[in-house]
């Protein structure tokens, strides 16, 4: 993102030739040969506008007219030649795709709401009115469309100088703008995480105070701007202002728990809200994947439930990965995130988060990393990956240490797969073959032959083929007394 820094105001007639080259496109155009045969008003408002000032990629365009949005969708769709127009009659609005643009028309409205709801009351309304209702002054900007005054900035609120200011501010009174839309409250602390700008006091103050009001939103709601913070190039600086304002208190109270430091006598242990912040931003580093940051949100969210002290060794927090892989359910569908296989990659990569760490600070054994590059399947290099970010000792020499040890892991790795190919393994000699070989049904013994033949290839005992496999599990089925009835060659 670049924002243009001017020490002047001449900026603004800057920004004002910036709008008119965005506005060449045939889109623009369209919308205002149209309008100038209708005689309705219309103008483009909102992120659009913000994001051409700051140099950022949209292919959202909403447009406003004074009038019916409905209509003027119709209208500029037929021009265009687009033959499909998806309306929304309970919104009042219309929309259709355009060379990779998702253009969204409606009538410019005023909304009221009543307290317990945050489902606006909507009335037709002037251009005023509808820049009254937007959440922040910098997507409350709107460039006229009209032949007459095309690309005239509309800015009523100052938006562009709280771009130049990098500032989040509400158009009204923000107790009256987070009162109407709780929301807003997430959107301030997205917008202030995505664009690198701050949240001036006064909107800050207004957050704290009613932050129980965001229980009036669905969880839906919640959760998408939550994953757009957690998208963001620090996601760090958004659960901070999260954590401060009070809002994580009432979207994600089990993060709250990780906050703290207790100390007994010489024995204290890291505050782990901070360190899985930590952990969060250097594994953001590195990957855009959603659920590998989620993994990282959640790779400690068993240590308060875990923690113990112990006499003469200090704080403990034994099995945090197990209890923490058990919560990852729980959390998912309470914030209503996928119960799927995405859960389930969260779920693992909680549960072995400290596998390649133990690695590295031990002598690697090839069965520890087979065992690990068994469980961790595919998903090997983003636990990899994981681990590394976990790593935020201010230790320069211990941090050296395990980075260095965490390239023997991976080599190891490479090497044990190349020879043992054990990465979503599968035995040479399947459950049905086992109930062949010795005539036996669907049993706890066949389970039990097969875990067998797992440990040991795992272990090492044996090579992951089919005749060595064959060979173990004639002597295994022997000491429980099981016969060969129809041996290998004849399967």
């Amino acid at each position: 993102m670049a924002v243009i820094r001017f020490d002047s105001v001449s900026y603004k007639h800057y920004f004002c030739e910036v709008y008119k080259a965005y506005l060449n496109h045939i889109v623009f155009k369209t919308i205002s040969e149209v309008i100038a045969q209708t005689g309705q008003q219309a103008f483009v408002i909102g992120g659009f506008v913000r994001d051409i000032i700051l140099n950022r990629p949209s292919q959202d365009i909403d447009i406003v007219t004074l009038g019916s949005g409905l209509a003027l969708a119709d209208k500029v769709a037929h021009k265009l030649g687009v033959k499909k127009v998806t309306v929304f009659k309970n919104f009042g609005t219309a929309m259709f795709y355009y060379q990779g643009l998702e253009i969204e028309f409606v009538g410019a409205r005023k909304e009221s709401y009543e307290r317990h709801s945050r489902k606006p009351i909507v009335e037709n309304g002037s251009l005023e009115d509808d820049q009254n209702r937007r959440d922040f002054t910098i997507n409350a900007l709107a460039l006229d469309l009209s032949p007459e005054r095309f690309g005239q900035l509309v800015d009523p609120f100052g938006g562009l100088d709280d771009i130049e200011n990098l500032r989040i501010v509400t158009p009204l009174d923000p107790v009256i703008t987070f009162s109407d839309d709780p929301l807003r409250m997430m959107r301030a602390i997205r917008f202030s995480t995505q664009l690198g700008f701050f949240i001036d006091d006064k909107t800050i103050e207004a957050i704290e105070n009613q932050a129980s009001r965001i229980e009036i939103v669905s969880k839906e709601r919640i959760t998408d701007e939550l994953n757009k913070i957690i998208m963001s190039p620090r996601p760090s600086e958004g659960f901070k202002l999260l954590f401060s304002t009070g809002l994580l208190n009432f979207i994600f109270p089990e993060m709250v728990k990780l906050h703290g430091v207790q100390t007994i006598g010489k024995w204290a242990h890291k505050d782990n809200f901070f360190h899985t912040l930590e952990v969060l931003d250097n594994i953001s580093a590195h990957t855009k994947n959603l659920w590998l940051r989620w993994a990282a949100i959640l790779h400690d969210i068993g240590k308060p439930s875990t923690q113990r002290f112990v006499e003469g060794q200090g704080w403990t927090f034994h099995a945090h990965e197990v209890v923490g892989s058990k919560m990852t359910n729980s959390i998912f569908f309470n914030l209503k995130l996928p119960m799927n296989e995405k859960m389930k990659y969260v779920q693992k990569l909680v549960f072995l988060h400290l596998r390649p760490i133990v690695l590295a600070s031990e002598h690697i054994s090839d069965s520890a990393v087979r065992r690990m590059l068994f469980e961790a399947g595919d998903d090997i290099e983003d636990l990899m990956l994981l681990a590394e970010a976990d790593v935020t000792s201010k230790n320069e020499a211990k941090v050296h240490k395990y980075l260095k040890n965490f390239k023997i892991v991976r080599q190891k790795l490479i090497e044990i797969e190349e020879k043992d190919r054990v990465r979503n393994w599968q035995a040479p000699i399947d459950g049905e073959e086992i109930m062949r070989i010795f005539a036996l049904q669907p049993s706890k013994q066949v389970g039990i032959l097969k875990e067998q033949i797992k440990e040991a290839v795992l272990d090492g005992l044996i090579p992951n083929e089919r005749e060595a496999v064959y060979q173990f599990l004639v002597n295994q089925a022997q000491k429980i007394g099981l016969e060969v009835i129809v041996p290998i060659e004849k399967l």
